[in-house]
């Protein structure tokens, strides 16, 4: 992306704000939305994800205790967690890249969260509890409990699961530094979460990060190399491990203010490519988020020798301006975010919490960001995060909210099982693996509403398929979510 400085017209950053304003009222529901009510239900969600015994506190009342046995096979504790999407296996990647950013949600807009905290502080130690059981054991990380064969091949609910509960994991000859510094990076994040809610809980997780991260740099590999067939193709790690090393290394320099680590960044940024692909973000790529996340000191003054990072942040923001779109950034005509893939809501959750966390950072250096002849202000970025965000609450051409229980019309078929097959409530006898077909292929809507859960969206020109078989669309992740929590909560605040 050319980078030109000096001064740059107004005229075209009005024009781009009037596109923007345009698709907005073109398809905008009136009356604007209830942020708080939407981030409540984003929290919520997690709780329908829940592996493991559940406690009395338990919200969603339609889930029921699962996966108690899990790690035994192993001889290890491995219950508790969460699923990730709609099926009842842990992945261990995508779990930790969620807690990453729930984590990263409270430590940026934990502040604008209200009543709303303490349910966002409970879901990232139900993730974290297990990603200590997960690493407790020095030089292995558990990566994955269940196969995802045998239970991609059942329509079950997680309390009846009799799939194959396999424990997974990487170690010393059998590498996977970027689920092992994804995880570093999740430990690292949450103990900042905790630091003075629960100090001796945040040392204790900052010290597994410290040695989860040792175990990832020094043993080097990508865990789809070593576990193969088990990963692949669900969370198969098409990018590669570097990202994941200088992620990690980023969150635990934020998280101890251990020179090593901010030292680690500076000799490593070429070596593993700090600079590639600096508009994609999600549990495989975190580019663009590593370059947001070191801006901050860059931009607070504190930082020149990382000031790329920066130049990286800022190309960013231009490649997914409307108008200036890098060719992998698209948008629907009704004005959604959309990247070639499955789950598009993901990117659009992702992108957007970057895009409004670098506003805020922008802000404080009352710096704007040069993008051709544009000057991309933070009030402009906070603007287009909104616009995805409200997209997502029902300001589209359809008309419905993404997001499960929020407004009058959202979607009803979503591709979950616990959703989609009857409560143990409603129906305490088991109902077997294939035995659950019928409930799946059903035209009916799911009995058990899972409020809060955003499904993967609609296509690339704003259709969507209300059925369970279009998982691409139908299925909603933990990783969508987390990212949304932090926007929610920031807008809740600044309607």
């Amino acid at each position: 992306m050319a980078r030109i400085s000096g001064h740059f017209p107004a005229f075209a950053a009005i024009t781009l704000l009037f596109l923007l304003l345009v698709t907005h009222l073109r398809h905008c529901s009136g009356g604007g939305h209830n942020y708080n009510d939407a981030l409540r239900k984003s929290i919520l969600f997690f709780e329908g994800q829940r592996s493991g015994k559940l406690p009395p506190d338990q919200r969603i009342r339609w889930r029921k205790d699962s996966a108690l046995h899990d790690g035994a096979t192993a001889g290890v504790d491995l219950t508790g967690g969460y699923y990730d999407a709609g099926d009842n296996i842990k992945f261990g990647f995508p779990m930790a890249f969620t807690i990453t950013m729930l984590s990263w949600s409270i430590i940026d807009f934990g502040r604008n969260m209200g009543g709303e905290l303490g349910n966002a502080v409970r879901a990232v130690k139900w993730g974290t509890n297990y990603l200590l059981k997960a690493t407790a054991k020095d030089g292995i990380v558990y990566v994955q409990v269940g196969d995802p064969l045998s239970d991609h091949n059942c329509w079950e609910r997680p309390e009846d699961m009799d799939t194959l509960r396999t424990a997974y994991k990487i170690d010393v000859n059998h590498p996977g530094s970027d689920v092992a510094g994804e995880t570093a990076a999740a430990l690292a994040a949450a103990s900042i979460v905790f630091r003075s809610r629960d100090p001796a809980y945040s040392r204790l997780l900052l010290n597994r990060a410290v040695k989860v991260f040792e175990f990832a740099d020094k043993h080097r590999g990508a865990y789809s190399s070593s576990l193969r067939s088990a990963v692949c193709p669900f969370y198969c790690d098409v990018n590669g491990y570097q990202d994941e090393l200088l992620w990690g290394a980023a969150w635990l320099h934020k998280a101890s203010r251990r020179r090593e680590y901010r030292e680690y960044i500076v000799r490593n940024e070429v070596v593993l490519r700090a600079g590639d692909t600096i508009n994609e973000f999600g549990w495989d790529n975190k580019h663009a988020g590593i370059n947001v996340l070191i801006s901050k000191e860059v931009l607070m003054g504190k930082a020149e020798d990382l000031k790329s990072f920066q130049i990286n942040a800022d190309d960013f923001v231009c490649s997914v301006l409307p108008g200036f779109s890098h060719s992998q950034v698209q948008y629907s005509p009704g004005g959604l975010i959309f990247k070639a893939g499955g789950s598009n809501m993901q990117h659009v959750t992702s992108l957007s919490f970057l895009l409004l966390a670098y506003s805020n950072y922008l802000s404080h250096a009352n710096h704007a960001v040069p993008c051709g002849e544009t000057a991309a202000s933070p009030a402009l970025l906070k603007r287009l995060a909104r616009r995805q965000v409200d997209y997502i609450l029902g300001d589209n051409p359809l008309r419905m909210s993404y997001m499960v229980g929020y407004g009058s019309r959202y979607p009803q078929r979503i591709h979950h099982r616990a959703s989609s097959l009857p409560s143990v409530a409603a129906h305490p006898a088991k109902i077997g693996c294939k035995a659950g077909s019928r409930y799946y292929l059903s035209p009916n809507p799911n009995p058990n509403i899972l409020v809060g859960a955003v499904v993967g969206g609609p296509n690339s020109s704003d259709s969507f398929p209300d059925s369970r078989p279009f998982f691409q669309e139908s299925e909603p992740t933990t990783y969508i979510n987390a990212p949304l929590v932090g926007l929610l909560a920031y807008f809740s605040a600044h309607q």
